[in-house]
């Protein structure tokens, strides 16, 4: 396209401001921002923007309490409440693995940058004893589950890996996994793909120019992923390789159970098409979203869209009425996300975002402003469960299964890589103290045990025990499990049964490794 029709094109669509430093631009300048602009559908973008501002101005007017319903029993499983069915899901789940009939699909379009680093989050190390990265933490957790799978039904089997990165982790993903040998996964387990970019814009819909060549684009948040896996033909790979069910995660929750086998199981045995783990909110005003049906569909709904009369509503036990926190944790059928990428995705808004953009003004002077002063476009992940025909939640404890790494390290501080850290060293303290283990301080005393009662890799607590269990996630026993030991705390009574171990404790492949005087 010649800058003549490109001129035509951006004037028609109210954008010709783009070209204003054009002739300031080298011929490799030019030549980049000719390549962002030829990339752009304008009418589309317009569409995207008038949309979007239409229902983020409608869900600000309303509140939707009266349309909300909880979810019901019969579409609920629980860590808690269906102790005796765990096993049973789980192994239903572990049978799928077996036949190759699961793939699991990581979220990590996001860089540490709250974090105070540049890199994606996936190679953040939280200071843990074997400094293990989430990336390796998830990696090898496949890996133990493949051998678990195979260990039960004697054949080998596959969790292929899909990975979806953002055009600003992409490659730096790709090379951590290439130089650590993709973690002991075959490489052509670990399928790379990327999510969309959308332009920012301003609050009239100008595009941004970051730089005086160079349009300020973003990733399409995680419910980017559906027009991806179609323009990608992910679809088409995992149809391919005989994948039935998929496992969706985000990439920094260090707890996260890799294609569990018991939430897989369930979903599976419920007939779900489409499924949500959740976890228990603390208390009513917890800043989290929650499952729930609303006129009829389940969607997940902010804390902000509810009034605090809905939040504090109990059922008949003293729950919650609205307490399935939302954790980015789905199960999807091959079969439904087809259906999603092939007829609904079109269907799905974008939601907005108002963000503080890095910009040049009218002068060309760089602008780092200091409230937001534009808007950036995405669709959720959980966007789709409207379309389930049965949709399932499954209720897991957060103590096991949910620490997200977000935040830089700060006093009095959450979500951030010290809770991270304590929330894994406390878990495996406890699968070491179920396993018939204990601990002693540097004097020989023993450290007093908290009682659990666990059942292979599915793992369930009873209620009663949860208090106690958080409080030893607030100091916590230094001990670290490698995955490839143990996915859930199954197969440690061999190793630990009748020991006294002293912190820091670290048992891999290699053995049980801990403090003595001499040091590790």
């Amino acid at each position: 396209m010649d800058m003549r029709m490109i001129r035509e094109k951006l004037a028609e669509a109210g954008q010709d401001h783009l070209l204003q430093f054009w002739g300031e631009l080298s011929e490799a300048e030019q030549a980049e921002l000719n390549l962002q602009l030829q990339s752009m559908d304008f009418q589309e973008l317009s569409s995207f923007f008038q949309n979007a501002m239409k229902v983020s101005g409608h869900i600000k007017e309303e509140k939707i309490d009266e349309k909300m319903e909880p979810v019901p029993r019969e579409a609920l499983g629980s860590v808690t409440r269906d102790r005796d069915m765990l096993k049973g899901w789980e192994e239903e789940g572990l049978l799928h693995i077996s036949q190759n009939k699961v793939a699991v699909l990581l979220l990590a379009g996001g860089q540490g940058t709250r974090l105070g680093v540049s890199y994606p989050k996936g190679i953040y190390d939280v200071d843990l004893p074997s400094h293990k990265t989430l990336f390796q933490i998830q990696a090898e957790r496949i890996l133990k589950l493949e051998r678990l799978a195979e260990e039960r039904h004697k054949v080998k089997s596959t969790i292929p890996w899909y990975i979806m990165a953002s055009g600003r982790t992409m490659e730096s993903s790709k090379e951590f996994f290439a130089q650590r040998n993709y973690f002991g996964l075959k490489k052509e387990n670990v399928v790379f793909f990327q999510q969309g970019m959308l332009p920012a814009m301003d609050f009239n819909g100008k595009l941004i120019l970051e730089e005086k060549g160079k349009i300020s684009m973003a990733p399409d948040g995680n419910g980017g992923l559906y027009r991806a896996l179609g323009a990608q033909k992910i679809i088409d790979n995992m149809e391919g390789r005989g994948i039935k069910y998929i496992h969706v995660y985000c990439v920094d929750n260090i707890l996260v159970k890799v294609a569990d086998p018991t939430f897989i199981g369930f979903c599976v045995k419920k007939g779900g098409d489409c499924g949500a783990k959740v976890v228990e909110k603390t208390n009513p005003t917890e800043p989290v979203g929650v499952v729930c049906k609303v006129e009829g569909k389940y969607q997940v709904v902010e804390y902000s869209e509810i009034s605090l009369a809905t939040a504090e509503k109990r059922s008949s036990d003293g729950r919650l009425m609205f307490s399935g926190g939302n954790i980015a944790n789905h199960f999807f059928t091959l079969s439904f996300l087809k259906d999603v990428v092939q007829i609904h995705e079109p269907q799905l808004q974008h939601h907005v975002a108002q963000k503080k953009i890095q910009h040049v003004d009218s002068q060309g002077q760089l602008i780092k402003p200091d409230k937001p002063n534009g808007i950036k476009m995405e669709k959720f992940v959980f966007d789709i469960f409207q379309f389930a025909k049965t949709f399932v939640v499954y209720e897991a404890l957060r103590e096991d299964e949910f620490s997200p790494l977000k935040n830089a390290d700060s006093q009095d501080g959450k979500d951030n890589p010290t809770t991270a850290r304590h929330a894994l060293m406390s878990l495996h303290h406890r699968w070491v103290l179920t396993a018939g283990g204990h601990f002693v301080d540097e004097n020989g005393t023993k450290i007093p045990a908290i009682p659990s009662s666990r059942n292979g890799p599915s793992g369930t607590v009873t209620p009663d025990l949860n208090q106690n269990l958080k409080d030893v996630t607030d100091l916590p026993i230094k001990c670290e499990i490698s995955p490839l030991v143990s996915y859930a705390g199954e197969g440690l009574e061999k190793m630990v049964s009748g020991q006294v171990f002293h912190s820091p404790l670290v048992i891999d492949e290699t053995g049980i490794h801990q403090l003595v005087k001499n040091g590790l």
